[in-house]
């Protein structure tokens, strides 16, 4: 049996403003910090110790990785950071408040980019304040102008069979602190989800997701197993599901 200890960052600036974020870099806010370190604390008390952690090259899940492995006592492990974890690119939404978006553009519309399966936002402009296609950490050609979530899943599903699986089938405990959307690719990959299915999924910041695997690498329980209060996981996944809604 293998072990994936699945985590979302911790909230981020421009998640505490409701602003599409995607490829652009933000830091942790104080919340985001203090979810970090109870989902740390989490895995430290249920024993799920990794081996191995891998994650994006944006620095709010980075961050958030180092207080995972500070809370567990495990700074000494390899990591290993890949822009193919990195969140969905949100193009052309990069930077806008989500409510303001969809008074703009209606419900449907809103619905379609942010959570469709196959629907992307418009492409960024080029020469756009938040085109990081000559960001030092990616190697050119690598940056879309614009991804739906069926892009962010070809783009992951081969840094899983690639540096993730073998780090299982090793017999390794795997950590991946990552982002929404790429971790909703992971988890379609595992679950075998189809769009519709995947499109409903709601991944709160903070919340580690155990997986068990067997020799096969398919999940012992779908969904896998959310760690912390059951009732404050189903409130943090409505108010993710809530995002763009005015108050």
């Amino acid at each position: 049996m293998a072990t994936l200890l699945l985590v979302r960052h911790g909230q981020s600036a421009w998640n505490l403003e409701n602003r599409f974020t995607g490829w652009w870099d933000v830091d942790l806010s104080a919340q985001g910090e203090d979810e970090a370190h109870q989902a740390g604390r989490l895995l430290a008390e249920e024993g799920l110790l990794p081996d191995v952690a891998h994650t994006s090259v944006l620095t709010r899940a980075i961050r958030t990785l180092n207080i995972l492995q500070e809370e567990m006592g495990r700074l000494w492990i390899p990591v290993h950071r890949h822009w193919r974890l990195n969140e969905r690119h949100y193009g052309g939404l990069t930077g806008l408040d989500k409510a303001e978006t969809r008074d703009r553009y209606g419900d449907e519309q809103f619905r379609l980019w942010r959570r469709s399966y196959d629907v992307p936002p418009p492409p960024l402009e080029p020469g756009s304040a938040y085109d990081v296609s000559a960001d030092p950490r990616y190697v050119p050609g690598v940056v879309p102008r614009t991804e739906c979530l069926a892009d962010v899943v070809v783009r992951m599903v081969p840094y899983w069979y690639d540096a993730i699986a073998p780090d299982l089938l090793a017999g390794k405990v795997v950590l991946v602190a990552a982002h929404g959307n790429s971790l909703r690719a992971l988890i379609k990959h595992l679950d075998q989800m189809d769009g519709e299915t995947v499109s409903k999924l709601e991944i709160p910041t903070g919340v580690p997701i155990v997986y068990e695997l067997d020799k096969g690498l398919q999940p012992l329980q779908a969904g896998g197993r959310w760690l912390g209060d059951p009732e404050a996981v189903a409130a943090a996944t409505e108010a993710v599901r809530r995002q763009g809604q005015r108050a």
